[in-house]
């Protein structure tokens, strides 16, 4: 039976001076410049969906709030970053590889136009998002038509991946038992990936702001099948109908914080292809436990049972890919859990070092995963001249 891989990865941006670009300060139409100065690969269709609105034209696209009118005709979008997508992959490699050239490319067109890339999972400094205007008559029976829909105002202050796997010959009680099982142990997988620790300008209590609101609202997992959707209707949503043919079958784990090593990307997808090749993880939830994910976004490997649950998940997937190349990948994960870190746990050492909220969030993409906290002298360099709040 063979495996499919693929990364969805939202990026949020800062401006030349430093300002944080979110649906407050930024145009569509800014951010969209950059989409239009990035290639177009004809190859990659039918294979990734356009979507309804057309926004969705490259491996690079705006994410965001689209308005429409009375009529049902789109209107806007209001943005709040861009998210990049691989195509599908044969290896957890080439999956990897593929994102991390699609971001330097997307990276180096930014720059043209004044915009940074930084790393962020929670909207660092707006308290919350409310649509301007209020949604009209049309919006709201929109918002109504799924629970996703009803509560799209979250995805607008978080950014985060979808790790994407499916396997072939799969029937669909199997698929929905795998998306069941990364439900029950999500609050266990996230804190390897915990890069929220900022709310309102300031350092928030715990390790993922993101986690804290999103989970329980928002699913952890979900699954696109080509049929009997019906049959497993929960809220927030554990099933999708696919809507083109190579989503069909498609396990999305949509729980964690976003990374700035994209090699963690292939750690989890390691992590989530020896989940559905084990037989011996006995938990099983069709929606995600909201108070779990509190509890745990507040403070991560601290926990003895969460550092305890996350140990038997990755010895879990160890065994099942025991003779598998992709059990090399799971050696990310490893170091993180016996040191019981995470990114935000450097992004708050260095923020009380002192250094600016914005610059830490630019370093984000040049941290590795090291699994002692930095010293002073390790944190990156372009964070060195702007340190004062």
């Amino acid at each position: 039976m063979q495996f499919k891989f693929g990364i969805e990865h939202e990026v949020a941006f800062q401006t030349e001076n430093g300002q944080y670009v979110d649906f407050s300060n930024t145009s569509f139409e800014s951010l969209q410049a950059i989409v239009d100065d990035l290639p177009l690969y004809d190859e990659d269709y039918p294979q990734l969906r356009v979507g309804d609105a057309g926004i969705k034209k490259k491996r690079w696209y705006i994410e965001g709030f689209e308005r429409f009118d009375e009529a049902g005709e789109l209107t806007g979008c209001i943005p709040k970053g861009l998210e990049i997508r691989t195509r599908i992959h044969d290896s957890i490699h080439a999956a990897v590889e593929e994102l991390t050239a699609s971001f330097e490319k997307m990276a180096d067109v930014a720059r043209e136009h004044g915009y940074f890339p930084v790393l962020s999972s929670y909207n660092p400094l707006q308290p919350t998002f409310k649509p301007y205007p209020p949604l009209n008559v049309f919006e709201k029976a929109r918002r109504n038509a799924s629970p996703e829909k009803q509560t799209a105002f979250i995805p607008m202050m978080t950014q985060g991946p979808d790790l994407n796997i499916s396997r072939s010959g799969l029937s669909t009680r199997a698929l929905v038992d795998f998306a069941q099982k990364l439900t029950y142990y999500s609050p266990f997988i996230v804190p390897f990936t915990f890069s929220a620790p900022f709310y309102k300008g300031k350092l928030w209590e715990g390790l993922s702001k993101r986690s804290y609101e999103r989970t329980g609202l928002r699913p952890a997992a979900m699954v696109f099948l080509e049929k009997d959707v019906s049959k497993y209707s929960v809220v927030p949503s554990l099933v999708k109908p696919a809507r083109i043919a190579s989503e069909v079958g498609r396990v999305e784990f949509k729980a964690c914080d976003s990374c700035g090593d994209f090699n963690l990307y292939g750690a989890l997808l390691a992590l989530m292809k020896g989940m559905l090749l084990d037989k011996q993880l006995a938990g099983r939830a069709a929606v995600p436990d909201e108070k779990k994910h509190k509890e745990t976004a507040l403070v991560g490997f601290e926990d003895p049972l969460i550092h305890q649950q996350a140990g038997l998940v990755l010895a879990a997937a160890r065994r099942a890919l025991e003779h598998d190349p992709d059990c090399a990948w799971l050696s990310h994960l490893d170091a993180l859990h016996a040191a019981r870190s995470c990114q935000a746990r450097e992004m708050k050492y260095a923020f009380n070092q002192n250094f600016n909220l914005i610059d830490v969030l630019a370093a984000g993409y040049s941290f590795s995963n090291r699994i002692t906290e930095p010293s002073l002298n390790q944190v990156p360099l372009q964070m060195a001249s702007k340190n004062k709040k």
